[in-house]
């Protein structure tokens, strides 16, 4: 029995699988990420009164590079993978080394409404760069206007400081632009990815913090601060990106940046009891309308595949009947003769 062309040809795409993730709206990866990305600091509070700057960020990625390597064990992946995706997962892990360096330099020497603004930057030029439409156009301007009636900006604090919160601003849209493809990759993919990625993380920062980190060694609770700053910081939130990039695209993704400030807002408000101003409340619904407006251009590019599969299979589909009527022709032309 001969298989028909159009049957091969929708054998061999691939139908993704269910499962429970993809199940849940992909926005919601992105707002349980912002709300572990703010519980860190609250163990951060204890590390930096018993602990250098550098050391607090060696703290906080060899944690989440011990966690992921127990947890995923990267190696097994690593072995099998080819050499671009493990290009690609050295070049993160070296972002995402010196990337929370540079925030907490910066931090330490320029205010942290200050910082979290200038690294708004980066997400928003790729923001900029993935806009297709005035819709999405109009999107982005009102989360500017949100964010920035929620950052308190202030020219205060060293040059220094304000140099490493340009570099982290940088190296936080490297960040999106590299983890958004290594959440596509085949072998080192997704949250393997990642834990490969945190696991050179950890190797790249030991040199800078782990000397510093090293005095703290005997002191139980400031190591126990370090794996909780590293697993709210780097490794529940770091995974629920994961999640939410293989299903956004990158413009959508970095568009949803701007709910960082107004989600911290809403800590404030139930876990501090900090009622926001007037300006803030405004600030917040900005973001939020930017969110609402914007339209992610993934699902039409998708719609688009989709239809350019089913023209292949209907062309095929005609070649073959084609092919079917001209040997029907051949057999009746010889029982003619």
């Amino acid at each position: 029995m001969t298989t028909s062309p159009s049957r091969s040809i929708l054998s061999r795409w691939p139908v993704p699988a269910r499962s429970g993730s993809r199940e849940v709206p992909p926005w919601s990866f992105f707002v349980g990420s912002a709300v572990f990305h703010y519980l860190g600091p609250a163990f951060a509070v204890l590390l930096f009164a018993r602990v250098d700057v550098l050391g607090v960020a060696w703290l906080r990625i060899a944690s989440a590079g011990a966690v992921f390597a127990l947890w995923r064990r990267p190696w097994r992946a690593w072995s099998r993978a080819p050499r671009h995706e493990r290009t690609t997962v050295v070049a993160w892990g070296l972002v995402l080394a010196v990337m929370n360096a540079c925030f907490y330099l910066a931090i330490d020497q320029v205010p942290l409404g200050t910082v979290a603004a200038i690294e708004f930057v980066g997400p928003v030029v790729l923001a900029v760069v993935g806009l297709r439409s005035a819709r999405n156009v109009a999107a982005l301007t009102l989360a500017i206007a949100g964010v920035a009636a929620l950052v308190d900006v202030r020219l205060a604090g060293a040059p220094a400081g304000f140099a490493f919160a340009v570099a982290n601003a940088a190296l936080f849209g490297a960040y999106v632009v590299l983890g958004h493809r290594i959440s596509r990759q085949r072998l080192l993919g997704g949250i393997e990815g990642l834990a490969a990625a945190m696991v050179v993380a950890a190797l790249a920062i030991t040199p800078l913090g782990g000397v510093q980190a090293a005095r703290i060694v005997l002191d139980p609770a400031a190591l126990l601060a370090g794996a909780g700053v590293g697993v709210c910081s780097s490794v529940i939130p770091y995974v629920l990106d994961q999640l939410a990039m293989r299903r956004m695209s990158r413009a959508t993704y970095s568009l949803l940046v701007s709910l960082l400030p107004a989600t911290a807002t809403v800590i404030g408000i139930i876990v501090l009891a900090q009622v926001p101003t007037i300006v803030e409340v405004g600030g917040v619904t900005l973001v939020i309308a930017g969110v609402a407006v914007h339209r992610d251009g993934a699902g039409d590019t998708a719609a688009r595949e989709d239809r350019g599969v089913l023209v292949r299979v209907q062309d095929s589909t005609a070649a073959s009947s084609a092919a079917q009527r001209a040997v029907d022709r051949q057999r009746q032309g010889s029982v003619g003769q």
